[in-house]
């Protein structure tokens, strides 16, 4: 590098920065700030040396920023967990493929090798560059360090007693001044030592980091050649007899387990009970065995087409004739367990863990059918970048539904029953109280509508009532764990006060109870319940 003063001023500022966000500070909206001062710090450190990136590698700036917005506009964990994780799992696929872009090239050996290279570029390129930098100074003859720092360090002893004469005075002069001048002075007491040698340590330590990270993009991110694009990683060393056996085995187990299942597989609760099976039994077991064969089927077809030698074209083309009809049949075993997710969901409701699967289902789905294709376009080595997308898919639909809103309103749709003819269910005010604030607009909406059952809008406050009671209301936050969601559920809540005063909270054990207006009594499991 020709600047290397930018990059290591830049790496300290960062790492100063990340302190400065999050030390002791609740998590909220500096998470999605740091990751842009990050984005920014590497555009300048390269962009300073004459580096740019290619087009491709700044298309995942993109999902970086959705990602990293999202971490203060959700609660709810899944969500906020894949927020975080993509995140900073895509700022690594920038800083491998910053030069060269392929990204949507790489297989899974290419994603696996690189984020290996990229580690030990934040373990040891920087002491790399370093002493790169000191010999080429050194063959210079011209000490022109040292010739930049004797004037700083003269500056600095000139300032320093005018600096203290012109404190005291102003000091005197405002009380308020004088105030934070002792608070500052209190930063530096000795039995705060310890925790400044700590964090200290962590600053440099994430800015050594964060320069291996600048170094990596700049001058190994090529992707110049990747794993097995001339030949293959792992040589096929699996004879097609052997893979026809395995696959043909498989295709013939799932294809009699397919015949069983028509019989009953459109035909609902009717052939539940002419099957034996009670109802909630037929829903709830299953649907989670029959989503790990789709997964674990997807993986076995992956693994053969690697090592399965195919030397001929009926050997490649029988081999993909039964991997297209085993993929199939797998697709007809997926459709089998989302019809039972949805029996168990209009039995018994939504929960996160329900919603979690029937989003999974619907990726994994579109991800065989991708599989199908890239297996008859004989493009099997786009599958890594399929699976990464359709994975980005599954965690951008998670955040847009609003995991929480959503059980909320489709929860409410079945208590809220006027017809006749229809059973009402009851709502699980505890479960619903549990929720994160993603949760509490939807509520308070079915809350104030006016078509809900008196019974169903009575349940309704009393979930309300609980979170508000669980929630400290009005509490100071510092700016960096300012979050979306719980700043507009607390404004939620405090417009509810008034209707929420009919309410009354039961503490003295546990669990908290509610009683509502129309004397129902409920239990409170704020914020801590599983599915």
């Amino acid at each position: 590098m020709k600047r290397p003063n930018v990059l290591w001023i830049t790496a300290l500022v960062l790492g100063w920065l990340f302190d400065f966000l999050f030390w002791k500070h609740a998590p909220g909206i500096s998470f999605a700030i740091y990751v842009l001062l990050c984005l920014v710090g590497g555009f300048v450190v390269l962009g300073a040396q004459g580096i740019k990136p290619a087009w491709k590698a700044l298309l995942l700036t993109l999902p970086i920023a959705f990602f990293a917005a999202m971490t203060f506009v959700r609660q709810e964990p899944l969500s906020l967990f894949l927020s975080h994780a993509f995140a900073l799992f895509l700022l690594g696929v920038l800083a491998i493929s910053f030069l060269g872009g392929r990204w949507l090239a790489y297989s899974l050996s290419d994603y696996a090798a690189n984020f290996f290279r990229l580690a030990g570029s934040m373990i040891a390129r920087p002491l790399i560059f370093a002493s790169q930098n000191r010999r080429q100074l050194e063959q210079g003859g011209e000490n022109r360090g040292a010739r930049r720092v004797w004037p700083i360090l003269r500056g600095v002893l000139i300032a320093i007693p005018i600096l203290a004469v012109f404190t005291a005075l102003l000091a005197s002069a405002d009380l308020i001044f004088a105030q934070r001048l002792d608070n500052l002075i209190a930063l530096f007491r000795l039995e705060k030592l310890p925790e400044y040698i700590f964090r200290a340590v962590y600053i440099l330590t994430g800015a050594y980091m964060l320069a291996g990270v600048f170094l990596h993009a700049a001058s190994q991110s090529q992707d110049e050649k990747l794993i097995g694009e001339e030949k293959p990683f792992l040589p096929a060393f699996l004879g097609f007899t052997e893979a026809a056996i395995v696959l043909g085995s498989v295709v013939l187990l799932f294809a009699v387990f397919v015949v069983i299942q028509v019989q009953y597989f459109f035909g609902g609760q009717a052939n539940i009970t002419l099957q034996g099976y009670t109802y909630a039994e037929y829903a709830r077991r299953g649907f989670g065995e029959l989503a790990a064969v789709a997964f674990f089927s997807l993986l076995l077809y992956l693994v053969l087409s690697a090592i399965v030698k195919r030397e001929s074209p009926s050997q490649r083309w029988g081999f993909s004739g039964l991997g297209i009809g085993m993929v199939a049949l797998v697709g007809i075993i997926l459709a089998s367990a989302f019809q039972r997710l949805l029996l168990y969901e209009a039995a018994y409701g939504f929960s996160r863990l329900r919603t979690y699967t029937h989003l999974f289902m619907l990726w994994l789905a579109v991800l065989l059918v991708v599989v199908i294709a890239l297996e008859i376009l004989r493009r099997e080595r786009a599958f890594a970048a399929a699976a990464l997308l359709a994975a980005i898919g599954f965690a951008m639909s998670l955040t847009l539904l609003n995991v929480d809103a959503f059980i909320v309103r489709q929860n409410v749709a079945r208590a809220a029953c006027a017809a006749p003819t229809r059973q009402c269910e009851e709502l699980d005010v505890a479960y619903l109280a549990s929720l994160s604030m993603d949760a509490t607009p939807a509520l308070a909406a079915a809350y104030r509508s006016a078509s809900l059952p008196s019974g169903t809008r009575d349940a309704l406050g009393a979930s309300l009532a609980c979170i508000s009671a669980g929630n400290r209301a009005g509490h100071l936050r510092d700016w960096q764990s300012f979050h979306l969601s719980q700043s507009r559920g607390e404004r939620t809540l405090q417009a509810l006060q008034t209707d929420l005063k009919n309410y009354r909270i039961v503490d003295d054990n546990w669990p908290t109870k509610v009683f509502t207006p129309q004397g129902q009594e409920y239990e409170c499991w704020v914020g801590g319940m599983s599915d």
